[in-house]
C-alpha cells in the first residue's frame, strides 16, 4: 500500500498542478484545450490575490492528485465552494487518492461554515457519477453549464454596440 500525504498546494507545486490539468484535459478528450502556463498557475493560485485554492496528494515525493477549488456565492445559500477539478494521475486511480481529495474539499467547506459546495461532472464519466452519488451528492438533471469564450464575449459586445 502506497503512503499518501495530503496538503495544501504551494507555489513550487505549480508545474505539477499544470501537468495534472493537462492530464485531465486528455482524459476529457480535449488535449489541446489548456491555455494556461506555469506562470499563470503561480500568479493565480499563489500571487497577492489568489483566485483558487488547491489540495495536493504526494506519493514518494511526487504529486499524484489535486483538488482545485474557489469561492462562489449563491443567492440562495450564501458563500459556497466550487470544485473546479479533482484529478488523480492515471497510475494512482483506484487507490483512495480521489476520496482523500474529495474529503479534504468537503471538510474545508464545513470548517468555513458553508451551506453548499458544487461542481460539474461529465455525463459520460460514469465512475465519477457513481462515486458522487454514493456520497449523497445530488446530480442535477435540469441544469446546464453555460460558457462563453473571450471570442464569443467580444462578438456579443461588438454586435450590441
Amino acid at each position: 500500500m502506497q503512503n499518501f500525504k495530503i496538503r495544501k498546494a504551494r507555489i513550487n507545486d505549480s508545474k505539477s498542478i499544470l501537468k495534472l490539468i493537462k492530464e485531465l484535459a486528455e482524459f476529457e478528450n480535449e488535449p489541446n484545450a489548456v491555455k494556461l502556463k506555469v506562470e499563470d498557475v503561480e500568479i493565480d493560485g499563489f500571487g497577492p490575490e489568489p483566485k483558487f485554492n488547491c489540495f495536493v496528494v504526494e506519493a514518494s515525493g511526487s504529486i499524484v492528485g489535486m483538488a482545485l477549488y474557489y469561492p462562489r456565492y449563491s443567492t440562495w445559500h450564501g458563500q459556497t465552494l466550487h470544485l473546479e477539478d479533482l484529478i488523480v494521475t492515471k497510475n494512482h486511480r483506484g487507490e483512495g487518492v480521489g476520496k482523500m481529495l474529495y474529503t479534504a474539499f468537503i471538510n474545508e467547506a464545513l470548517a468555513n461554515g458553508l451551506n453548499r459546495v458544487d461542481w460539474a461532472v461529465l455525463n459520460w464519466n460514469k465512475p465519477a457519477i457513481k462515486f458522487y452519488e454514493s456520497t449523497g451528492a445530488n446530480i442535477l438533471k435540469d441544469w446546464r453549464t453555460v460558457q462563453m469564450t473571450r471570442k464569443g464575449m467580444i462578438k456579443f459586445i461588438n454586435s450590441n454596440n
